[in-house]
Order: C-alpha cells, then structure tokens, then sequence
C-alpha cells in the first residue's frame, strides 16, 4: 500500500506531464518544422537476444557520455519534444542517469525502452532522481522460451519493484504475432499491467524490415479484446494497427525524418529502426532544411508499415504537406529490405 505522501506526490508528476503534453500538442499543430519525438541510441549490446530482434548486439561498447549530451544538446537545438532512449539495452549504458539529465536540462520529455532485466529499487529511484518522466517494457510471453526471454514469470517481479518506487509513467507494451506461440499471454500480461496501475498497450510483431504480417485468427481476437483494456494508455491510435492487424495496408503520410527521427549509436539520423540507412545524415549536420525535406518526402514503405511510434507523430500533420516521392526512399521501399549503417 502507497503513501498518502506518494501517492500525492506522483499525481502531481503526472499532472505536470500532461501539462507539458498538452503545451507541446499546441506546439506541434502550430509549427512542422521541429521533430516530435526522437529515438537515440546510447549502446547497441544487449543482455538478451530475442530472436525476432534486429536491433541489437552482444558486443557493442557504450557511446561516450560527451558524445551522447553533444546529440542531445542537438536534439534540444532542433526543438524536439521527447526524447526516448533506447538500444539495445540502454541500462547497460554506465552513465544513462546523466543522459537523461540532459534531456530534461534542455526541457524536452525524456523516456526509456527496457528489458527491465535490470532494475531493481536502487536503481528504479535512481531513474527517478534523474527526472525519467515515461518508462516502457514490452514483454512477449508469460514463460520464457527459445524466441524470447521478456517473459512475465521472470519480469513480475520487476513490475512489483517499479510499482512501489517509480514516479514516472509505466507502459507495459504486450506483442501478438510472427514468433509468439501463445498469443493469449497477451492478456495475462496485460491484466497484470492494469492490476499494478500501469497502462498497457499491445504491438504486432513486423518482419524484418517493419512490413506487416497479417495476424491470424486467434491473434485478431486477441488484439481487439487487448484493445479494450488500453483505456489508461498514453499511445492510442487505434486505427492504424487495426489495419495491420487484418492485413490492410495504411493510407498514410510517414513524417519520418522530420517528425520523427531515429539517432543510431554512430550519430546517424534514419527513418526508423527498420529503416535504416536513409537518410542517414549525421545528426550534428542535421538542419531544418533536412526536416523539411523529409517532412514533404514520400516513404514508400509506409503503406505496409507496423512502426506505430513513427504514425502516431504523424498524425498531427496528415491534413498538411502533401509529400512527393523520393528515388532513396523509393528503392529502400521497394526493395522491401532492412538497410543498416555500419
């Protein structure tokens, strides 16, 4: 059982995110020419090795804390609204406490996607002491196996730990799909996430280069009925994986590259995860004339897309900026392939 101290002092935390929410909501809809939301990389290792994962490691070394404030601080010159750590595992970042500082010091909204293999009280309260405003886990099954080892047997008690000491918002992010065999921990996983006051959202699994896979049968049911457990959730935009969800492809305009940016561990800006290496500029170069570029650029792979972080940036602008095609992004698309920068 919470404090009356605690429980006080959280919504007062969340009454100030949404505050700032709402402020940069208005901020969005009155300008294009800042990103909305900004992936960066500050270590491609990670502790565990899912096998439907393209975004990690077992031997990369962390990027340098200077390194890292320099793309932050751009980050923060460019006028991005949040910043999302990622990796990899970004916990395996020796000095990821004072990244997030630095995020917070330029006054944009700082998350982090983990495993959460690694936390524990001490350093749950550490990630409150340096201002982390949103925490995201995605957990795939309810016993771990040869696919993934995310598994709620092993994690619950990871989730008892940052019910008691969190102060920032917790999604806890279940997957239907390509490679899970019982997408019915879906809901298990799910449930348990409203039972400890999170919110909980669900995701569909894409290929290898964010293509959908239409979902079967079973996996449909269980999405709609996760769906309806996603009335707490902060990422809600419900038509779009619907979509993916029966195999239709998205009417949509990808702002990737301009709403949207993903900031890899060598500094390059990409579309997307799965995207990468177009446009690939570095991030220190990377100027508004890039993000109007790629504002009115054409993805051709949006149609089949499943990246739901990059859609629900840019669904503030789908009434604006018609978009042409582009011959790099075209042959990326097109192509149908995960392109990587080494």
């Amino acid at each position: 059982m919470l404090s009356a101290f605690t429980t006080l002092r959280r919504n007062g935390k969340a009454l100030h995110r949404n505050l700032r929410g709402v402020k940069m909501t208005i901020r969005a809809l009155a300008s294009t020419d800042h990103p909305l939301l900004a992936h960066i990389i500050p270590i491609r290792r990670c502790n565990l090795a899912c096998t439907y994962c393209n975004e990690f490691d077992d031997f990369s070394m962390a990027v340098p804390t200077e390194e890292m404030f320099r793309r932050v601080d751009k980050l923060g010159a460019l006028g991005t609204s949040v910043v999302t750590i990622s990796g990899g595992e970004p916990l395996l970042h020796p000095e990821l406490d004072d990244i997030i500082r630095r995020i917070r010091h330029n006054g944009m909204i700082a998350g982090l996607i983990t495993n959460g293999y690694l936390l524990v009280a001490e350093r749950i309260q550490r990630l409150n002491r340096a201002g982390l405003e949103w925490l995201q886990i995605s957990i795939d099954n309810v016993n771990p196996d040869d696919v993934s080892k995310k598994s709620l047997k092993v994690l619950d008690r990871k989730l008892e730990l940052l019910a008691q000491h969190a102060d920032f918002h917790v999604n806890i992010n279940s997957v239907v799909g390509s490679g899970i065999r019982h997408p019915q921990d879906a809901l298990t996983i799910g449930r348990r996430a409203i039972e400890l006051g999170f919110s909980s959202t669900i995701g569909i699994i894409h290929d290898g280069s964010g293509q959908l896979q239409p979902l079967a049968e079973e996996e449909r049911r269980i999405y709609h009925e996760m769906k309806s457990l996603e009335k707490r959730s902060f990422t809600r935009v419900n038509a779009f994986q619907d979509n993916i969800a029966q195999g239709k492809p998205n009417d949509w305009r990808c702002r990737a590259g301009a709403r949207y940016l993903y900031i890899c561990e060598d500094g390059l800006v990409h579309y997307c995860s799965q995207q990468r290496g177009y446009p690939g500029v570095p991030l220190e170069t990377y100027t508004r004339d890039d993000i109007r570029r790629e504002f009115l650029t054409e993805k051709g792979c949006a149609p089949n897309c499943t990246v739901s972080c990059v859609h629900q940036v840019s669904v503030f602008d789908g009434w604006r900026g018609a978009q042409h095609a582009s011959s790099a992004a075209s042959v990326a698309s097109s192509a149908g392939e995960f392109v990587q920068i080494k």
